[in-house]
């Protein structure tokens, strides 16, 4: 059987599918389980919220197209991978107010294992110097619904996927679109994502991508729980951070009210500046690892915030172009995705989840033998060009 399209949304052709439905009877050779599916949630903030979930015999994925293709929650046996944010979610874009004036309105909406940050800015809010908001928390494109959505089968190659476009344009600003594929192998615990962001205007631009990746409770994020990396250099946000540097990459028992702390870092890449992390929990017998390339995603940071479940225990692991700090600091130090007229920037993240210590283990001597290349460097305080407040 050659592989096959089908549209679910094409607001050009005005297109769009109510529901869909592709099961395993439906694909010669397909895994029992799988399952390509459409449906739109009912009721509450999650009212008119498009979910479309892949399920390739062994890991299940859904994904938002209506929140920029955003991942919501994944399960693999009874492993539900992500976390239990306090925000009843998905929530629909239109109840999130990104210009409310504090600029942390896209918390209103923060409850997936991967949402992806930017295209104009990816970090803290700014103000100008009235205190006018003029970037918001983490961008726009998590909160813009995508224009047009296709999923796909390739028995051949044995393959299930979903494409999305989502616009982050503004007329006499920037002028970008973002086209993501998930893709899924049959009977794989593991998924690749792989983005594009276009510059759809006729003058150059700049943009930013941090893939914010999200763990908690219940599942990885248990006292003692540690994420393995490959370091070059490690440097603490800031003073609370830079107190705990020493347990930088270690997880202490959920604690209510505990400040969030985060840690700025370059990671080691092999030959072909490929790089992995992972994050296991503290009997190394479940883990979740993310691979991508330092070239397109030379920086990553992690965000700890190990508060009570109730108020949203939860650790993000987030590769990106840059570094989640105010987007002007940010631009003076380079750290931005320079577009040409017309041009385009790729993307590729994979997210692999073990089920078992044997798979966890064999993860991390991977990672290790990577770090055994290089010494790290780990600063003990916020450093200049690093931190935004240094």
């Amino acid at each position: 059987m050659a592989a096959k399209t089908w549209v679910l949304t094409d607001v050009a052709q005005q297109e769009y599918v109510d529901s869909f439905q592709l099961a395993a009877k439906d694909l010669p050779g397909a895994p029992a389980g799988l399952e390509i599916s459409k449906r739109t949630l009912r009721g509450g903030l999650s009212d008119g919220v498009d979910v479309v979930r892949l399920n390739n015999g062994k890991l299940a994925i859904d994904v938002l197209p209506t929140r920029g293709m955003s991942l919501h929650r994944a399960w693999s046996g009874d492993d539900v991978i992500g976390w239990d944010s306090p925000v009843p979610g998905p929530v629909h874009p239109s109840l999130v107010d990104l210009g409310e004036p504090s600029g942390l309105g896209w918390l209103d909406g923060f409850d997936e294992l991967m949402v992806r940050c930017g295209l104009e800015s990816n970090g803290a809010p700014e103000f100008d110097e009235q205190g006018k908001l003029l970037y918001t928390l983490h961008g726009r494109i998590g909160n813009r619904p995508a224009q047009r959505v296709t999923v796909s089968a390739d028995p051949d190659k044995q393959t299930i996927s979903v494409t999305g476009e989502v616009y982050e344009t503004r007329f006499h600003f920037l002028k970008l679109k973002l086209v993501s594929t998930l893709t899924m192998k049959f009977n794989e615990n593991a998924l690749q994502i792989h983005d594009e962001i276009h510059n759809l205007s006729a003058s150059a631009a700049e943009s930013q991508i941090l893939y914010h990746t999200n763990f908690g409770q219940p599942g990885l994020l248990d006292a003692g729980a540690q994420l393995v990396a490959p370091l070059k250099t490690v440097v603490p946000r800031n003073d609370h951070a830079a107190s705990s540097i020493d347990q930088w990459n270690s997880y202490a028992a959920a604690e209510p009210g505990i400040e969030e702390q985060v840690y700025f870092i370059h990671l080691l890449g092999d030959g072909q500046d490929n790089t992995s992390v992972m994050l296991k929990n503290a009997h190394g017998t479940k883990g979740v690892s993310l691979d991508f390339n330092v070239k397109q995603l030379p920086c990553f940071s992690v965000w700890k915030n190990t508060t009570a479940r109730e108020d949203g225990c939860v650790t993000g692991i987030e590769p990106g172009t840059n570094f989640p700090n105010p987007r002007t600091y940010e631009g003076e130090q380079g750290r931005v995705q320079k577009l040409a007229p017309g041009g385009h920037a790729s993307f590729d993240l994979g997210i692999k989840w073990h089920a078992t210590d044997v798979e966890v283990q064999a993860t991390q001597q991977r990672i290790e033998k990577l770090q055994s290349t290089a010494e790290p460097k780990i600063f003990r305080k916020p450093q200049p060009g690093w931190c935004s407040d240094a």
